[in-house]
């Protein structure tokens, strides 16, 4: 079973961003697109864990407490650098309480086994990817021609605004591939 932890984004906020991903789709038709009923706020990937681990997981994420907090959708970007994009992605801004929630979720779930992350947590919303899709190349990986050309057609534009949500809860997701990209179901709720 592959699973993640994270935020559910409400329907009037993703129905903004859908509006933006159809007018700038255009720009990159190459790119791996995210479908709209994809779109979700990151707190940890887990990847691949047997049932038993599941479960596990599902009672440490049930001691993790926070308060209820607003998130900002607003402004764009690209990964690593839009000169050499392999990410194109939304902002996301939520003070401190994001990162604090995404901690507690981490050492939560490592107390069943799962490694804790070595990274900041930095997060944003991919809408498109080319090549590996890594923030950072892989063997192989080349610019993308259409992200860059996408890139120098946002290039002074305003910065888009989706608008703000406030976050009461978050998901256990399980996460299955098909041939037409990955299917997200809820699994498990928790709330703040």
């Amino acid at each position: 079973m592959r699973v993640f932890i994270g935020l559910d984004i409400p329907e009037e906020i993703r129905a903004r961003m859908t509006r933006y991903l159809e007018g700038v789709r255009g720009f990159a038709p190459d790119a791996r697109w995210v479908k709209p009923e994809s779109f979700h706020v990151t707190l940890k990937f887990i990847g691949e864990q047997k049932p038993e681990q599941v479960e596990q997981i599902k009672r440490e994420l049930a001691t993790v407490h926070a308060i209820p907090f607003d998130i900002s959708f607003r402004g764009n970007g690209f990964f690593p650098t839009a000169r050499s994009p392999r990410v194109f992605w939304l902002g996301i801004e939520a003070g401190e309480q994001l990162p604090q929630l995404a901690k507690a979720v981490d050492e939560a779930v490592s107390r069943t086994g799962v490694p804790r992350e070595t990274n900041d947590y930095r997060p944003h919303l991919t809408l498109a990817r080319t090549g590996s899709g890594r923030p950072h190349p892989m063997p192989g990986d080349q610019v993308s021609p259409p992200l860059r050309r996408l890139g120098d057609k946002l290039q002074g534009k305003p910065a888009p605004d989706f608008g703000t949500m406030t976050a009461r809860e978050f998901f256990l997701y399980e996460s299955k591939l098909g041939p037409g990209g990955a299917r997200y179901t809820k699994i498990a709720r928790f709330p703040l």
